[in-house]
């Protein structure tokens, strides 16, 4: 992974030592909280319903076992002895004294971490892939390119104040794991002719008014990609609203413009370009960057598959069924990816204790090659494992809580922190996620339904990604009562779609019935146990299910 250099380390401590200042300030009452917002939110510090939240940049989702150890130490010494992993690949902290946060951003400092853009009107934290570099279906590793634009934006002058806050998505796999047609840019790797080169998608996001985006490039050539990025961000810097928030985002510029006339004016602010302000991207400072992510070297280990098919059928403890969901293919014989579910009955999605963080640390440090990430649908990743090194995994995970078998399937749900934190929210999220869970506590059951994803968002602004959930539910207040409002067929990969509403809201105790009865009719109707739902949903509509979500009113 990257490493800092002497100028990204000092100005992270100068960036820390500047708060330290400012947090001073607002404590004595010299600034007042308003005044306070614009410093804090540079800083990555919100103010929720009870206490300030503090969220932390983890670049393309990528953590080393001393970080991950830091967060644990945050979580032990500063919060309530957890954090949440969030959909942008990030983790918050919900009760860190605001006194206590520049200590906090120091000692993140001095693990190569910190909190700088990940939140407020800037480019945020660039996602990608999770198996990143490990995954048998990429055609190279995308997070040098998530690295380059890292540092191509952090701190860009022309864009620390744009009209709204600003996503990117890199993947390079043709099944697409990291949502890029649901973020403002999202690139799609290519390969022609020998050469590399970028698809280029703008415009997608979710919000109020949700959008798939735009292809606007079939090709652009990886030395160009930060000059054509730049005219992408000039047009949406100048034509961008900037007089209501709501019709801020690029999606909006993209679609109230058109697609032809937006590509247009890219290609035409691209073409446009001096000498002068075209960005020096030589061969050499990519193959630097590239040099960072060289893989771990892993020796074919033709043997591993047989040893452990010997322990699982030697194991009744679950470790067959875990093996058999939570785990991935990888590029090298012998090994595999797996899957870290944040997601068992009972607690609070992409929420994990200090404790959890250790152990993840050790696994990663004594089997993972020193690698974990963090998945978009708040899990956790070790992308580099031998096949015999399971058994020993899955125990550890096992006795800490970590070993739920779900990974994909029903109960592994996106849930937003909804109103029992946030001040935005209309409706809590997190108890609706838990009875849904329980809901469907039989790991036999679960496998039955297959690929399953429900995504929970407790208002509009759809942090819980409800709009491209196969099954959506988004919470409204009306007249001080919460209700849910249910989508369907919504996706977030290469054929991402937004859900259609299927019509009136229900009470919070009506939910998992209704997930119930949408699953029963997804059994009659489908054609095999192959055919995953979102398949059975596209060839039947929305009519079958829409008259079994409301068979019981």
């Amino acid at each position: 992974m990257y490493r800092y250099d002497e100028f990204d380390a000092q100005i992270v401590r100068d960036r820390v030592e500047q708060f330290r200042g400012q947090v001073a300030r607002r404590l004595s009452g010299e600034l007042k909280e308003d005044e306070f917002k614009p410093l804090r939110l540079q800083n990555g510090v919100y103010l929720q319903l009870h206490a300030y939240m503090l969220r932390i940049a983890i670049p393309y989702g990528q953590l080393n076992p001393t970080q991950m150890r830091k967060l644990a130490r945050i979580a032990r010494v500063y919060d309530r002895g957890y954090g949440h992993f969030t959909t942008r690949q990030n983790v918050q902290f919900n009760w860190v004294a605001l006194k206590d946060i520049p200590d906090v951003l120091a000692e993140l400092a001095e693990v190569e971490m910190h909190a700088i853009q990940t939140s407020g009107n800037c480019i945020r934290n660039t996602t990608s892939d999770h198996f990143a570099g490990a995954a048998k279906d990429e055609i190279m590793d995308p997070r040098p390119w998530c690295e380059i634009i890292r540092q191509w934006s952090t701190f860009h002058p022309e864009f620390a104040f744009l009209p709204r806050k600003f996503k990117i998505a890199v993947t390079a796999a043709e099944h697409d794991r990291a949502a890029i047609r649901v973020h403002d840019i999202g690139l799609h790797m290519r390969e022609r002719g020998g050469e590399v080169g970028f698809e280029v998608h703008v415009g997608g996001g979710q919000g109020r008014t949700p959008h798939v985006a735009a292809k606007i490039a079939d090709f652009v050539p990886e030395a160009q990609l930060l000059d054509y990025l730049e005219a992408i961000m000039r047009v949406y810097n100048r034509f961008g609203r900037r007089d209501n928030k709501y019709k801020a985002r690029i999606k909006i510029l993209v679609s109230e413009t058109g697609e032809e006339e937006f590509t247009r004016l890219v290609e035409a602010e691209f073409a446009a370009q001096r000498d002068a302000e075209k960005i020096a991207l030589p061969q050499a400072e990519i193959d630097r960057i590239h040099a960072y992510f060289a893989p771990p070297e892993l020796p074919e280990r033709p043997e591993a598959a047989q040893k452990l098919h010997d322990a699982m059928a030697q194991d009744d403890t679950g470790l067959a069924r875990w093996v058999r969901v939570n785990t991935h293919p990888h590029k090298v014989n012998g090994y595999t990816s797996i899957t870290i579910s944040l997601k068992p009955n009972g607690v609070a999605t992409g929420d994990a204790t200090d404790a959890q963080m250790m152990v993840v640390a050790h696994l990663a440090e004594t089997y993972g090659h020193d690698d974990v990430r963090v998945t978009h649908t708040q899990n956790l990743i070790l992308p580099h494992v031998a096949l015999d090194d399971l058994p020993a995994i899955y125990a550890e995970l096992k006795a800490a809580g970590l070993a739920t078998p779900n990974e994909g399937l029903i109960s592994d749900m996106i849930v937003c922190p909804g109103l029992d934190y946030c001040n935005l929210a209309n409706a809590r999220s997190i108890p609706v996620g838990m009875a849904i869970q329980d809901a469907f506590t039989d790991p036999d059951d679960q496998e039955d339904i297959g690929k399953f994803h429900i995504n929970i968002s407790g208002c509009i602004n759809a942090c819980g990604h409800h709009h491209v959930g196969h099954v959506g539910i988004l919470g409204v207040d009306r007249k001080g009562e919460e209700y849910y409002q249910i989508t369907l067929g919504g996706r977030a990969d290469e054929k991402a779609r937004i859900g259609d509403i299927a019509g009136p809201g229900l009470k919070a105790d009506e939910v998992p019935d209704a997930l119930k009865r949408i699953v029963n009719r997804y059994r009659e109707l489908r054609t095999s146990k192959d055919e995953p739902f979102i398949e059975t949903f596209e060839r039947e509509g929305m009519e079958p299910f829409k008259e079994a979500i409301y068979a019981a009113h």
